[in-house]
């Protein structure tokens, strides 16, 4: 039997499921770079660069700063700055500043981003079924602000509500950002809510620690998609074929 009428919420995780990069993180880098005249930086070496300092910045401030009140502009200052010195580039501060204003403005743009096809189709397909649509992201607010509605994925016509880690001060795989999505849908059970993400960490075994549903896709064909399933997650190759899949008298999970 299928869970569709079941169903009082549906949330979504961003990018990987709704959006996706485009290009390289170093493309973005150059350009910015490029623009006060500077040569190129390696592109491998500023993408490990990059996932050191991040990783470093959200072990200090997680959440983008959440708990310490530290300004959004300042976290990523900070990460971007500590990302080309990890990469060997230690620009005088003038340049620098000029280099990440030109790069923060590029993420906080749509520019980088690209939206699939059937992400519009699918969010808007669920609320005419009378089901809220959430959206669950560790992500700071210019996702919620800017970016998606810069994609057209609004308020009011593709989602409800949404539930960002940068906002709210948790972020996943914590199971109590799943307890805010409970509470923002209506103060509703975790078996009336299905999570469809691209993390098996992040977004499924969460969401199902919580008594939610719970699915993954699997859109750019990942080596890990095979252990997924058989670990028992539902693993679908888009969105589309999620509503294929909620219609169907055997959609369980």
């Amino acid at each position: 039997m299928s869970i569709l009428p079941k169903l009082r919420c549906i949330t979504v995780d961003v990018t990987g499921t709704l959006i996706a990069y485009k290009g390289e993180l170093g493309d973005y880098y150059c350009m910015a770079a490029k623009s006060v005249g500077l040569p190129c930086p390696d592109y491998k070496r500023v993408h490990e660069g990059f996932k050191l300092a991040y990783k470093d910045m959200a072990k200090k401030h997680p959440c983008f700063g959440y708990a310490t009140k530290m300004p959004n502009i300042v976290w990523w200052k900070t990460c971007v700055r500590d990302s080309f010195v990890r990469a060997g580039y230690d620009y005088d501060e003038d340049t620098f500043e000029k280099v990440f204003r030109r790069i923060y403005a590029s993420f906080g743009s749509s520019a980088p981003y690209t939206l699939f096809p059937d992400s519009q189709p699918f969010l808007r397909w669920v609320r005419e079924q009378g089901i809220k649509v959430g959206i669950v992201s560790n992500a700071d607010y210019r996702y919620r602000d800017v970016i998606l509605p810069a994609m057209n994925i609004n308020q009011g016509s593709e989602w409800d509500f949404g539930v960002f880690s940068g906002l709210e001060g948790v972020e996943k795989p914590d199971p109590r950002i799943y307890e805010i999505v409970l509470k923002r849908a209506g103060d509703i059970a975790p078996e009336e809510v299905l999570h469809i993400g691209d993390s098996m960490r992040k977004d499924y075994v969460s969401a199902k620690t919580l008594g939610m549903h719970a699915l993954l896709l699997d859109r750019f064909k990942t080596p890990d998609a095979e252990e997924w399933r058989k670990s028992g997650a539902i693993v679908l190759p888009e969105l589309m074929a999620t509503k294929d899949w909620l219609t169907s008298r055997k959609s369980t999970c």
